[in-house]
């Protein structure tokens, strides 16, 4: 059974390329009325949703999800720190022990799992 909660929930690696599967992160997360903040390496917008460059202070995080190879997220690690989310999503090919690590250091659930996928089979 699905959630009902609305989770907000942080894209990193957000990309305006429709190619991209944080592209269709950011779209299906707001389809199921999930609050995103899209973070990318240039400003654009993904549908109604601003990616932002900024690493904004923000408060009850449900979930970071990862779009970026671990070599990126290393001068991330601080932000995600910082918004204590719940949990972090390592997408496909963005395992990272290192984070995983500090995440479980720092109370985070790690998961290694497909956002899309969890979306699509109700488990977000």
């Amino acid at each position: 059974m699905e959630s009902t909660e609305k989770k907000l929930t942080v894209v990193l690696g957000a990309s305006p390329n429709p190619e991209r599967y944080s592209y269709l992160a950011v779209n299906r997360l707001t389809a199921h009325g999930h609050p995103v903040v899209a973070i990318g390496n240039r400003e654009a917008n993904i549908g109604e949703t601003r990616v932002i460059k900024e690493h904004p202070a923000l408060e009850n995080v449900d979930t970071v999800t990862l779009y970026m190879n671990p070599k990126l997220q290393e001068s991330y690690y601080d932000y995600i720190l910082q918004l204590h989310p719940k949990r972090i999503i390592f997408n496909p090919g963005t395992e990272n022990e290192v984070l995983k690590a500090l995440a479980i250091k720092n109370g985070i659930q790690p998961q290694e799992a497909c956002t899309l996928v969890l979306l699509s089979t109700g488990q977000y």
